[in-house]
């Protein structure tokens, strides 16, 4: 296959991209997942390097794109604050000049969304948000493809988003404004939304009790009470969310064929009771191998654009 040099593009959160690349990033994760359940070889980006870049840590975001580079023929380069100058108080600008210069695309899991941001406008190559404190854009890309396979388009469907108003939050927001869905939040008192990060409309609904935000909704998901860079609260998190788990009454109150999900490491007992993470209802093993696939999509996107078969 060619290569080709589409124009720079970044996925830095959701709303970076149209409802239309969106979908089209859809249609090419169920190729690809298609053809790598047919052990059918696909490597179109042969001779491309990877470079993730990771301040936070991670199982399921290392995995996935390194295994998707590398099956699609491409080749990963695995960096850390501890073994690069990221941690030695270079400026990031300075970083991803050097960086760009040397590989194809970069994918970086850390703190402050403008650090991704700023390294974004030094970069000559595309870069991903493995995951910020603020968005968490691949995961729900994921979770949404999860639902197209199980329950076909979300448009028009309700999700119920139980927890803390934390980076999976705003970004299903994000996606709902984009596709056509709504989502029912529910929080505890003092971890509501923050209204200069969840975009205002009729595609969210607040709610103060975490049953009446699940009546009636197609999709229930939760997250960890405390995220990363939290931890010094999750004593006082532990006591303020306990009402919000997920469990057994809350997807009741749910649409009866409504599927559970969970961007995971989940504590069952937490914010999920093991009778739902391990019932009938949850998908979150296929959501979880399902990075695997729309991230190999999103690289396909971003450095050959739609120029694919």
């Amino acid at each position: 296959m060619p290569k080709t040099t589409p124009p720079l593009r970044h996925f830095l959160q959701f709303a970076d991209f149209s409802r239309d690349e969106i979908e089209h990033v859809f249609e090419r994760a169920r190729v690809i997942k298609d053809r790598f359940k047919r052990y059918e070889p696909y490597q179109p980006l042969t001779d491309r390097t990877l470079a993730m870049v990771f301040e936070k840590a991670s199982t399921r975001t290392r995995v996935s794109f390194e295994a998707g580079m590398y099956q699609m023929g491409g080749s990963v380069i695995h960096l850390t604050t501890g073994d690069s100058q990221l941690g030695r108080a270079e400026p990031i600008e300075d970083t991803a000049r050097v960086i760009s210069r040397m590989v194809d695309i970069v994918m970086i899991r850390t703190y402050e969304q403008t650090k991704i941001e700023r390294f974004a406008q030094h970069s000559r190559v595309p870069v991903i948000n493995g995951l910020t404190n603020e968005f968490h854009p691949c995961q729900i890309l994921a979770d949404i493809f999860t639902f197209l396979e199980h329950r076909g388009s979300i448009s028009g469907h309700t999700v119920a988003w139980i927890g803390d108003a934390n980076n999976m939050a705003y970004t299903w927001l994000q996606a709902a404004q984009l596709l056509g869905f709504t989502v029912h939040v529910s929080t505890p008192p003092g971890y509501a939304l923050d209204a200069g990060l969840a975009p205002a409309g009729a595609h969210c609904k607040v709610f103060d009790d975490p049953v009446e935000a699940a009546r009636g909704a197609d999709l229930v998901t939760t997250d960890v009470w405390t995220s990363m860079g939290f931890e010094a609260e999750n004593e006082t998190r532990r006591q303020a969310f306990a009402p919000w788990r997920v469990d057994a009454a809350v997807m009741t109150a749910a649409n009866p064929d409504a599927v559970f999900m969970h961007c995971l490491p989940a504590h069952r007992g937490e914010e999920v009771a093991a009778e739902v993470i391990d019932g009938p209802q949850s998908v979150v093993w296929d959501e979880a191998e399902n990075r695997l696939h729309v991230q190999k999509a999103l690289m396909e996107y971003l450095l050959l654009g739609t120029s694919v078969q």
